[in-house]
């Protein structure tokens, strides 16, 4: 990752930040190894800080995301958001807000459920999408978000990898 990125998510000047108006991303560790389209997810504010629903009746609004560092990134273009930065950023808040009240559950209500609620919040509308949940967010971020760096991508497919080839072997030895 390069030290722009790398470095702790807080405010800089306002929009300036390389991860302002983004969904973040984050391995999952041990499920991310098994299935890696299954990660942690956060958004970022205007000024690039990040927030996440990190368990139950808590929210990381200060820049650290619950399992380190984001190693993806899909920035949103907000130009057309009615109410520009202070819709995002209210929806954000709101959020934050909301789930604070909320007990985490890892199938149902979770850091994906946060994300989407604040999407949901602003009304925002991207890649034809209108109506924001968990299943389309972990899609999306699949497909379409970019990694922040190699190390990002190695800590997302190595560890499958490696499993898929032990695996391969070890049922090469037994056939």
């Amino acid at each position: 990752m390069s030290d722009q990125v790398c470095q702790q998510l807080q405010p800089q000047h306002q929009h300036q930040h390389p991860l302002a108006f983004a969904m973040l991303w984050s391995p999952l560790p041990p499920i991310t190894w098994i299935l890696p389209f299954i990660g942690h997810l956060g958004i970022a504010t205007s000024d690039g800080v990040a927030c996440d629903f990190q368990g139950p009746y808590y929210v990381g609004d200060r820049g650290r995301m619950a399992f380190g560092r984001p190693t993806r990134a899909l920035k949103f273009d907000t130009s057309s958001l009615p109410g520009g930065v202070e819709t995002w950023d209210k929806a954000v808040k709101e959020a934050n807000d909301e789930y604070r009240t909320r007990m985490h559950n890892i199938f149902c209500d979770n850091c994906h459920s946060h994300v989407a609620y604040a999407l949901n919040s602003m009304e925002f509308r991207a890649y034809g999408i209108r109506n924001w949940d968990m299943v389309k967010l972990c899609f999306l971020v699949f497909f379409k978000a970019r990694f922040l760096g190699f190390g990002g991508f190695l800590a997302q497919f190595l560890p499958f990898g490696i499993l898929v080839g032990v695996l391969g072997l070890f049922g090469g030895l037994l056939g």
